[in-house]
């Protein structure tokens, strides 16, 4: 299902072509702002409710020697792992800690090694700004500039502006009943029409739970990471 194919099926299920909505300061929303907010909303739920390989990404960068923070992507949302390649292209796999951990076991900044450790350390600093992007700390300290891998999530491109996403073709079932139960929230629509629809929602997250989390996991090196049992 495409954004057109979406936009239009919202719009019969829901019998309403969202009119104009003229707001306090004389300004409106269009039928099309208020439904595209409607799939980015059910999108940012579905995302954050399991673990597709689709909304994962993978960079690599370089950390310098003596320098514990690296700055996370832009669009970071979370670590699914973190590695330190040495000059030989042996992968060294961090382990998550908290920051004070790493302050615990390398009180001192000045000593340095391999990086064993990594931490959401807070916003990055630039001069004297603090950004909206978060940044990591290592520990110990690199003792040489490195290469690290980052694999981590984030939030892919909504279908808005995309017009078809691995999400729209392959699971739009929970796309489109994520959908209307944003729409009829925002329309104050009968309880029993919001009662099914949410209903039918989690049945088709329930089935790409068990994809996302169950099928396309179970073959997961690190047991720490979720997954679900396939029956």
């Amino acid at each position: 299902m495409n954004y057109a194919e979406l936009f239009s099926t919202i719009q019969t299920y829901t019998e309403n072509q969202f009119p104009l909505v003229y707001l306090a300061d004389g300004s409106t929303v269009s039928a099309t702002t208020q439904i595209n907010t409607f799939i980015k909303q059910a999108e940012q739920r579905i995302y954050n409710s399991m673990q597709f390989p689709s909304v994962r990404k993978n960079v690599t960068g370089l950390v310098s020697s003596a320098t514990p923070y690296l700055s996370a992507p832009t669009d970071f949302l979370s670590v699914y792992s973190f590695a330190v390649v040495d000059a030989s292209g042996n992968y060294t796999y961090l382990l998550n800690k908290d920051v004070n951990f790493i302050r615990e076991a390398y009180p001192n900044p000045s000593s340095t090694g391999l990086p064993k450790y990594y931490a959401l350390f807070g916003p990055t600093v630039i001069g004297t700004t603090i950004t909206t992007e978060l940044s990591l700390i290592l520990g110990p300290t690199p003792d040489a500039g490195y290469t690290v891998e980052l694999h981590y999530y984030y939030y892919p491109e909504s279908i808005v502006t995309a017009n078809t996403t691995w999400l729209g073709d392959n699971f739009d079932t929970v796309l489109l009943y994520g959908s209307l139960v944003e729409a009829y929230t925002f329309m104050k629509g009968e309880v029993d029409i919001i009662t099914g629809y949410d209903a039918k929602y989690k049945e088709a997250l329930a089935l790409a739970k068990r994809l996302a989390d169950g099928m396309e996991r179970q073959d997961a090196y690190r047991s720490g990471q979720y997954r679900q049992a396939v029956t």
